[in-house]
């Protein structure tokens, strides 16, 4: 492979123009398709497999046209103090109020509170349901926007009006992630290896390949039923690792250059050499991503491979984009001081010595002392059993809040205060108690039933006797009179652990229920769903983890030609994940910290949190991996002992390490500063992992580890090594047929720049 790509290095290096031409002219083309596309289709939110996903299709199936998982709003009208929602100075207030949604653009019909007799037992609190015709997703802004204007108007009769529900949360408020993760991305470039060039070079061949990758995703949308929505995360990841897999090729351009290679050779060797160590880290991130798609949720199944397309992208960029740039501006990627040509003191060559024991003889005094990363590998030679203890016990101590982890899916009542969808809410479990937010839905199929009308009742008598139901309104019949609808409020919020034993209570009986009524119910609504899904979840975490944990061990085998290495690798992945759920439930669930990111409201975690942290950190993490052990392998390879091949590594790789992992948390960490506290909960779990995993897992446990292990460290049983293919990520062909020129034909300066990084 090695070779291979050392030659598409080149020949792009050499043909750059007809390479920047050519996906110059992709972009346009996929740009002009996505113009052109036809409306995206909508992201399906079903969740195949579980109780309340059938019981929804059972709702559209028998109530035709009433679709049950059309959008809906509540109006809720409180009065001052004192007062009651039901006087008649406020009876004009609300006619309007009804009179204007209803002709509102979409909706269906709206209640009247007064006549429908939805007012709290005290009548301070009334509230109106409207109704829409369309789904969430297809309320449009004027829909909107004419529900505000009303619930504004009302607000001047001196009541208190707040809006709820789908259909009044529109987009999130739109913070500065992207924007902030690539500013820090090219001050930390700029700072790291002192070039305009050098920190620009990554960051265009970025946001190219974002932007194709977005590109593609509208102009194949209607195709393949993805909706704008799919793109969130594949323009988080594209770019991270687009920065991050460019910064690996250019990076080695650099110390090429300095060995003494021309900008062709160099550019060939660093996509031979780190190319290969992209491709691979590209392809654990693309299985970790695609994997969510066994999990059966056609919404993260898009996600996922959207995500994966966009790293693919990225992949082939570094391959053949960054060498053509290369070729743009050969001595401009290089430090200033080395293109001004200053001098500096020579460099001494470095020779390993190995009396005494590691971190003895002239490679310390090489001038590589003055490297925070080698300094701090040599620190880990010394000490790897401290270190090694000191991170192990350190990950686990952050992930023991992890053992009371609650899955859900946080609604209204986890919004900002300032938001009327929150005023909402309180105000509702305030006039009707906690649990009126959260009713459950019981869909009564009596068609084998003798009598469908007693049968219905039956249940509905049962549903009222269980504890923890404080009312059940009146079942709602088909147009067939063979199915029934039955609204059960619980006496607990949607998200209390009571609300989901009771749920659990209400299915355990059911077949005593069944068998004498002769008529089967199914339980759903929003509450039972978040449940329903909480535990598809928690179910298949298990099986995900091992396709994907089993996938990268094969292709981490293949490439380090080990077995302990990517055990290692995997045993360290899942401290730092747990360290994360650790974290994640400290501040989101338990509400420790939680004021200083601007979370109000505590509460479960999301329940596709952990598949999407698994996933996508996985993949990340194995980058760090690559990156850094390849180096180490690559230095094994060429003779030195592994001792020292770790502060090899660690010498040209752990810069690059380091700032990559700055990167992706700030790209992953601007996400934060959204509105919603769903996406603090997901922008914070992705941060706190990459720092996790980048600066205590890859850069203390797995050298510690590799230290400790020695020789062992590589070891391969024979029968296996001639069964595994050699892929040569270490590019020892290319030291074959392309020898390192004579030292003296580069700047001492240049060669010390390379030894400083």
């Amino acid at each position: 492979m090695a070779t291979l790509l050392y030659r598409l290095g080149r020949g792009a290096f050499r043909r750059r123009r007809w390479v920047t031409l050519a996906w110059a002219a992709v972009l346009l083309g996929v740009v002009f398709g996505a113009m052109s596309a036809g409306e995206a289709a909508d992201d399906s939110d079903s969740m195949p497999g579980i109780e309340s996903q059938h019981a929804f299709d059972l709702i559209n199936e028998r109530f035709p046209g009433a679709e049950a998982e059309g959008a809906g709003a509540r109006i809720v009208l409180v009065a001052p103090d004192g007062r009651q929602v039901t006087a008649s100075e406020y009876r004009a207030a609300i006619d309007t109020l009804v009179a204007e949604v209803a002709d509102g653009p979409q909706v269906a019909a709206v209640s009247d509170p007064l006549d429908a007799s939805t007012v709290s037992e005290d009548g301070s609190t009334a509230y109106a349901t409207v109704t829409y015709e369309v789904t969430e997703d297809n309320v449009t802004d004027a829909g909107r926007a004419d529900l505000t204007a009303a619930v504004e108007q009302a607000r001047t009769s001196g009541l208190t009006v707040e809006a709820g529900g789908g259909a009044v949360a529109g987009e999130p408020p739109a913070g500065i992630g992207e924007f902030l993760g690539i500013g820090v991305a090219a001050v930390v470039l700029l700072i790291t290896f002192g070039s305009l060039a050098t920190a620009g070079l990554p960051l265009i061949t970025a946001v190219a390949g974002v932007a194709l990758t977005l590109a593609s995703i509208v102009a194949l949308g209607s195709a393949l039923g993805m909706s704008t929505a799919t793109g969130d995360l594949a323009m988080m990841i594209g770019i991270a690792v687009g920065v991050d897999y460019a910064l690996l090729v250019v990076s080695r351009y650099r110390e090429e250059r300095a060995k003494g290679h021309d900008a062709r050779e160099a550019a060939g060797l660093a996509v031979g050499t780190a190319g290969s160590a992209v491709v691979f880290a590209g392809l654990t991130v693309v299985i970790a991503l695609a994997g969510l798609s066994v999990i059966g949720v056609p919404s993260l199944t898009k996600m996922g491979l959207a995500a994966a397309g966009a790293v693919v992208i990225a992949v082939l960029i570094t391959l053949t984009l960054v060498p053509a740039l290369c070729g743009f501006w050969p001595d401009a990627l290089l430090a200033r001081r080395v293109r001004k040509g200053r001098s500096a003191p020579p460099a001494r060559r470095v020779r390993f010595r190995f009396r005494r024991g590691p971190g003895r003889g002239a490679a310390r005094r090489a001038g590589e002392a003055g490297a925070w990363s080698v300094r701090w590998a040599r620190f880990v030679q010394r000490r790897p059993v401290p270190v090694l203890l000191g991170s192990a016990v350190l990950l686990g101590a952050l992930a023991v809040p992890a053992l009371d982890l609650r899955l859900g899916m946080p609604g209204d009542e986890a919004k900002p205060t300032s938001t009327t969808e929150r005023r909402a809410y309180d105000a509702l479990a305030d006039g009707f108690g906690p649990g009126f937010n959260g009713p459950l839905t019981v869909v009564v199929d009596a068609r084998q039933a003798d009598d469908p009308r007693s049968a219905v009742a039956a249940v509905s008598d049962r549903l009222a006797a269980t504890a923890g139901v404080v009312s059940v309104a009146p079942p709602r019949f088909n147009a067939a009179k063979d199915t029934a609808v039955i609204q059960a409020v619980p006496a607990t919020a949607p998200t209390s652990e009571r609300t989901e034993e009771l749920v659990h209570t209400i299915r355990a009986e059911r077949h005593a229920t069944e068998s004498a009524t002769g008529a089967t119910f199914e339980v759903t609504g929003t509450t039972a769903l978040n449940i329903d899904v909480a535990r598809k979840m928690t179910d298949a975490l298990i099986p995900y983890l091992l396709v994907v944990v089993g996938l990268a061990f094969l292709l981490l085998l293949v490439v380090f030609r080990s077995v302990l290495v990517p055990l290692k690798a995997a045993l360290g992945f899942l401290l730092s994940v747990g360290a994360s759920f650790g974290a994640l439930v400290t501040i989101f669930q338990n509400g420790h910290g939680a004021g200083l990111l601007g979370v109000e409201e505590t509460g479960p975690v999301m329940s596709t949190m952990p598949l999407m942290l698994v996933g996508i950190v996985f993949g990340l993490a194995m980058d760090y991996q690559v990156f850094l052990v390849s180096r180490m392998r690559e230095a094994v390879v060429h003779g030195e002992r592994p001792a020292e091949a770790v502060v090899t590594g660690f010498r040209h790789s752990g810069r690059v390490v380091t700032a990559a992992a700055v990167i992706m948390t700030s790209v992953f960490a601007g996400f934060m500063t959204g509105g919603e506290t769903l996406l603090k909960m997901v922008g914070f779990g992705l941060a706190i992992a990459v720092l996790f995993d980048a600066f205590v897992v890859r850069m203390a446990f797995v050298p510690a580890v590799l230290v400790l292990l020695g020789e062992r460290a590589w070891w391969l049983p024979r029968r296996l090594d001639r069964l595994l293919p050699r892929v040569d990520v270490e590019g020892e062909a290319l030291g074959r047929r392309t020898p390192a020129p004579a030292l003296a034909a580069v700047p001492d300066a240049d060669r010390q720049d390379t030894v400083r990084a």
